[in-house]
């Protein structure tokens, strides 16, 4: 028995993200169609949007700016509009690296090295490491310096995003991620991106990387991924679906990147991917999800 009936799907938004973000709504309303929704899609362009006076819950397909830190929540708030996802003050501790790595310390899940620089910081960290917008998704201003050569247009180009980067040791080893959706932890994902690397082209062009899932780990491994998933899930009081991201390293630790709030749901993503694996087709994923919305 359906809860909603006539929903809206937000899609594109003003952020980087803007492009996924409509291939990532469009399968949604797609999917929630098939589910026997009556869908309105509706185009975000800047903060402000209408929805149809009958619309009974929306579905929050924004990455990145407004869509993932909270803003678009407390407008729906404001409207007392049930929606899909994390509240306000969950997106904005997911989005925000700073503010989620200190959760992460905090609540003794294990990720990398890091440090917040300003525009006139100097890194202590030892080489290889990442340096990254606190606040950017799709791996916009993400990039992976070995050689102090690389440095200063690498730390200039993440700086212009949002006034400060984070500078992370370097992980080598294996690309996993793991999705959450409710209460159920999906099968894990190894991601192999073309030099170990996953970029934007690596995540959005097809044929560039290949999702291995489930990934080929021991048993062992896989429960440890998906019990961490979900504390990182938990400890950023998260709640509807998110993806975590990991390394692993050659000796077998893992390793938190981020938890993706709003993760992507295109024909290349992981989620989704995930889902299908554990058994959930797509219309019945983006119902599902479509059924857990609410209020803070």
């Amino acid at each position: 028995m359906k809860r909603f009936h006539r929903v809206a799907v937000l899609k594109g938004g003003p952020s980087t993200e803007r492009s996924i973000s409509l291939q990532s709504g469009a399968a949604v309303a797609r999917g929630l169609a098939q589910a026997g929704y009556a869908v309105t899609e509706i185009d975000v362009t800047d903060r402000t949007f209408e929805l149809p006076p009958d619309v009974e819950g929306v579905f929050v397909a924004l990455h990145g700016e407004f869509g993932e830190d909270g803003q678009v929540q407390s407008l729906l708030e404001q409207r007392r509009i049930p929606y899909t996802g994390s509240g306000p003050a969950a997106s904005l501790l997911s989005v925000d690296k700073r503010l989620s790595k200190a959760v992460f310390v905090k609540a003794g899940i294990p990720t990398a090295a890091f440090e917040v620089l300003g525009p006139h910081g100097r890194r202590t960290l030892p080489l290889p490491v990442v340096v990254k917008p606190p606040c950017q998704g799709s791996t916009y201003g993400v990039h992976r310096v070995k050689a102090e050569s690389e440095w200063p247009a690498a730390f200039a180009d993440a700086l212009r995003y949002d006034g400060e980067v984070l500078v992370e040791a370097f992980i080598a080893g294996r690309e996993l991620t793991c999705g959450v959706v409710g209460d159920q932890v999906l099968p894990v994902t190894e991601i192999l991106a073309p030099d170990g690397w996953y970029d934007f082209t690596a995540k959005y062009e097809k044929g560039q990387s290949r999702h291995l899932c489930p990934a080929p780990l021991d048993e062992a491994t896989t429960r440890r991924c998906q019990s961490i998933a979900l504390r990182v899930f938990k400890s950023l009081d998260c709640r509807g679906l998110g993806r975590v991201d990991f390394r692993l390293s050659p000796e077998g630790e893992l390793f938190v990147l981020e938890l993706n709030n709003i993760p992507g749901f295109t024909d290349t993503s992981l989620l989704p991917e995930a889902a299908q694996v554990a058994g959930i087709a797509f219309p019945d994923l983006c119902a599902r999800i479509m059924e857990m919305a609410t209020l803070d």
